[in-house]
């Protein structure tokens, strides 16, 4: 089974993500990673983060050895990884990373922007989770203090509107959710909340109910 949690940064979908894949014992991919792996491979070779040539080069060499690289996790990877993840050739290029991964046994779970839409339309789940912005831009921030790092609440929330509205109306694989995705709003639920009502939403599927 393969199961697409899409959504908006700081929705709570990848630590929700996790917590499906361990309870189900499927393999997890952040999809958000490879793009910040992308951004942060740039950024390093003091490369412009639109150089579609670099991009495509960056990906081509990615190495799932380095996506657990603190530095990956910072504010600045993450705005810039929203600029090349609209480049379309590498998100051609990261494409076949991802449906392979989807592919392995016993079943696998995948979040990003584009997972239900793009990598895995055909995927027997998809859920879709969003938050208030004022309240993403708080766990972002409280996350980023929580590593050291200085963070204004404000710049943060700005940074988050102009990303959703880049990712949104992006050219290639813009951020919405398919047809037949369950949304899942995480404004106001705890992790429990949110990964309890996921796994209501899976079950019912696996029962083949039509409605939750």
């Amino acid at each position: 089974m393969i199961i697409a949690i899409d959504g908006p940064a700081a929705s709570g979908k990848g630590t929700l993500a996790k917590r499906l894949a361990a309870h189900y014992s499927y393999h997890h991919l952040d999809t958000g990673v490879i793009y910040r792996a992308v951004a942060h491979a740039l950024i390093s070779r003091g490369a412009d983060l639109e150089d579609a040539a670099a991009a495509v080069s960056a990906a081509r060499g990615l190495d799932p050895a380095t996506f657990d690289n603190p530095a990956l996790k910072s504010h600045q990877v993450g705005t810039a990884a929203s600029v090349v993840s609209a480049i379309p050739e590498v998100r051609a290029v990261l494409v076949g990373f991802q449906r392979q991964f989807a592919s392995q046994p016993p079943g696998a779970v995948l979040d990003g922007r584009d997972i239900g839409t793009v990598i895995c339309p055909d995927a027997e789940v998809k859920i879709f989770v969003v938050a208030d912005p004022k309240i993403r831009a708080h766990r972002r921030t409280l996350e980023a203090r929580a590593r050291g790092e200085a963070a204004d609440e404000a710049t943060i929330l700005a940074d988050i509107l102009a990303r959703d509205e880049r990712d949104r109306n992006r050219a290639a694989s813009p951020l919405k959710a398919a047809e037949d995705a369950y949304l899942l709003d995480n404004s106001h639920l705890d992790i429990e909340g949110g990964v309890r009502a996921a796994i209501d939403i899976i079950e019912a599927v696996r029962a083949g109910r039509q409605k939750v």
